[in-house]
């Protein structure tokens, strides 16, 4: 349990770092990385910078908050705080994966398998988002929970692919446009696998418990 909140913490600091660098390029603060084979990969992000915008600055309260939605001492002490950072993760996960449909489209470096991939888990972020939405609004936490878990991996997975990009750097030889589908598909599907055998793990074996929905109140 311990090893795996420290996962997730080093992962969200990536995905706040990556946030952070990729604001600072746009607006002339730090260069554009160039790698000395392949020159500047990612340059397109630098043609839509609106929609960029749109995608990390709600990006960044997703990784902030996101974590502590799973904390029980969070959820039992400050139950005010889980609902309303819940409320906010909501909003920004809208919005994240509305934004990341475009950006698929328009800034993929690794040519149709990377955007098959954003695309895919994509709409898969947003379906279990919908889904966690769904049942907390209906009082049905059990539900609630494992979908919100899943939607949180996907959203995680943008950092777990960073260092897989740099092991395809350092050891395949392979351009960007060449690898970077398979750092995304394998990013996406390692942090939903592990989603999958976290709820399984701790899936309770009691009937699922239904209490009274904000809206019912």
């Amino acid at each position: 349990m311990r090893k795996l909140r420290v996962a997730i913490i080093i992962l969200a600091l990536i995905g706040v770092a990556a946030v952070v660098r990729r604001a600072l390029i746009l607006f002339g603060v730090l260069p554009p990385a160039v790698h000395p084979v392949y020159g500047i990969f990612d340059g397109d992000f630098a043609l839509h910078p609106t929609t960029v915008f749109l995608h990390i600055i709600p990006g960044a309260l997703f990784m902030l908050l996101a974590p502590t939605q799973f904390i029980p001492r969070i959820r039992e002490n400050y139950l005010w705080f889980h609902r309303l950072s819940g409320r906010i993760l909501v909003v920004s996960g809208f919005i994240i994966g509305s934004s990341a449909l475009v950006m698929s489209l328009q800034m993929s470096i690794g040519g149709a398998s990377e955007t098959a991939a954003t695309l895919f888990f994509d709409m898969l972020f947003l379906f279990s988002l919908g889904k966690g939405f769904y049942y907390v609004r209906r009082g049905r936490i059990a539900e609630h929970r494992e979908w919100m878990i899943r939607m949180f991996a996907i959203g995680l997975a943008v950092a777990t692919v960073r260092p897989i990009v740099g092991i395809f750097f350092a050891l395949s030889g392979l351009s960007p446009h060449e690898f970077f589908g398979a750092a995304f598909w394998l990013g996406f599907t390692i942090n939903l696998i592990a989603a999958e055998a976290w709820i399984n793990h701790t899936r309770s074996k009691l009937p699922p418990v239904i209490i009274p929905s904000t809206s019912e109140k």
